[in-house]
């Protein structure tokens, strides 16, 4: 099969979040079948992909294509690597400067333009289109509207992979004409239209032959008024085309024995004396009193929302009143960074707030730490919990999403579990798990080892999970 992939984003060339990262790792998998070939399509991040990179591209020419009246250079570059065909579409007028911006209609209108006539000026004939998050939107509906004739791709399924709901893609119908040259018969409330202005996931979800999200339980909470942020109905009336396909980690990045970027490799075996001294050494780069016996609790996120910050920030002053250690890493809205640098402040020996975000030192957050704190309002599937697992961090998560597909509380009667997790909205309910969580840690030590143990030898890899999409695809090709 001849599978393509597009993307905004795509690791590890550029990447802001968990897309880049499945992006990253859903196309290697699923080209190690040798009748696969792969083709992932991306921008070309003038600014943000590195010159390491760059070197090792390959120039293939150029074409032009038409965003309505819109007459656009592509220029086109290629890069093999594990047996997948990274495709950079390159336009300085739209892709110099960060990876997302206030023109991302107009930019990706194009990029999704160019991509669908990428694939005839390749000289493929695609069997599958795969598309991801609200950013490729178009390309389903515009593959409809205009490529009925296109040998290239006229044969082809699209699948759309809802990354996360809430990212929607919203604008006038006067801007989407003016961009695509749709006619009027796309802008109804059945296609298109959604609550007076286009919705690009909801014309995805239409026109797509499949649409995928990145959990099993994210696939149900959508359908439900709660979850599905306004586009609940649009859901339940595709339930029949729609699966939820858990992402995988990939573990040839992911990996305590092998990581390069961690201060000290360790295995199951190993894992008490390694943790402690990837601890000890994040403590002393963070300013932390050095101590093997302090549990370490992290969050490692974007800081919006989402993430449950409005449940942690309440109770953080008096969790710090425990002998614990609390590291946080990331950026996001101004009033969360400011919060957790405000506490950090009173607390430097017992908190540091990371105000940014480093690969590196993610790595070695997640060797270094104790527990990870998910208390996410929703999470379609989180890598997050995934990672933590492998390095022996584990994780308190709220329930839903994919943390429910993957985090099982510690059961006490049965004694299993490789987390703790809680599920109401509520501060007090997550305060209530990580003080559970703390004694175990101290008061209960053997059963914390146990869990931690049991969680780095589970494997979320993206074997199965690419499997699930391999079967998909190849439905969808013989229909």
């Amino acid at each position: 099969m001849n599978i393509f992939y597009f993307s905004a984003e795509v690791e590890p060339f550029a990447k802001s979040g968990g897309l880049g990262d499945v992006l990253g790792a859903l196309p290697k998998a699923v080209a190690k079948q040798k009748d696969n070939n792969v083709y992932v399509v991306m921008p070309y991040y003038k600014d943000i992909i590195k010159l390491s990179y760059k070197a090792q591209m390959e120039y293939l020419g150029y074409f032009y294509t038409d965003v309505n009246w819109r007459h656009q250079y592509v220029g086109v570059y290629k890069l093999v690597r594990d047996n997948v065909n990274y495709i950079f579409l390159d336009n300085e007028y739209y892709f110099q400067g960060p990876m997302y911006c206030f023109a991302d209609n107009e930019r990706f209108a194009y990029f999704s333009k160019a991509a669908l006539d990428l694939v005839g000026w390749l000289g493929v004939k695609a069997d599958i289109l795969h598309c991801n998050d609200w950013s490729t939107g178009y390309i389903p509906v515009l593959k409809h509207a205009f490529y009925g004739a296109c040998d290239s791709v006229s044969g082809a399924k699209t699948v759309y992979t809802i990354h996360n709901l809430k990212y929607q893609g919203w604008m006038s119908v006067e801007c989407m004409k003016d961009l695509t040259g749709l006619p009027d018969w796309y802008f109804t409330d059945d296609r298109l239209l959604a609550s007076g202005g286009v919705n690009l996931m909801k014309g995805a979800m239409i026109f797509a032959d499949a649409v995928t999200t990145v959990s099993d339980t994210y696939a149900k909470e959508i359908a439900t008024p709660e979850y599905g942020e306004g586009l609940d109905g649009v859901v339940r009336s595709i339930a029949y085309k729609m699966s939820g396909i858990i992402n995988g980690v990939d573990y040839t990045v992911y990996n305590p024995a092998h990581d390069e970027l961690i201060d000290v490799t360790y295995n199951r075996v190993t894992y008490k004396k390694g943790k402690n001294a990837n601890k000890v050494a994040l403590q002393r780069t963070l300013g932390l009193p050095q101590r093997e016996d302090v549990p370490m609790f992290a969050f490692v996120s974007r800081m919006v929302d989402q993430k449950g910050l409005d449940l942690l920030l309440p109770v953080t002053e008096d969790l710090l009143q425990h002998d614990i250690q609390i590291v946080v890493l990331g950026t996001g809205e101004l009033r969360y960074e400011h919060a957790f640098k405000e506490i950090a402040s009173r607390h430097p020996d017992r908190m540091s707030a990371c105000i940014f975000f480093d690969n590196t030192l993610a790595h070695r957050v997640y060797a270094a730490a104790d527990f990870v704190l998910l208390p996410s309002l929703f999470e379609p599937c989180g890598l997050t919990q995934l990672i933590a697992l492998k390095y022996g961090a584990v994780p308190i998560v709220r329930e839903t999403g994919g943390l429910v597909d993957t985090v099982k509380s510690y059961n006490e009667e049965t004694g299993e579990g490789n987390g703790f997790s809680f599920a109401p909205l509520s501060s007090a309910d997550l305060e209530y798990t990580i003080n559970r969580a703390i004694d175990f840690y101290y008061n209960r030590n053997k059963i914390y080892r146990t869990i931690q143990r049991f969680g780095m030898g589970q494997a979320f890899s993206w074997k199965e999970s690419s499997a699930r999409y391999i079967t998909l695809y190849r439905n969808l090709a013989r229909n």
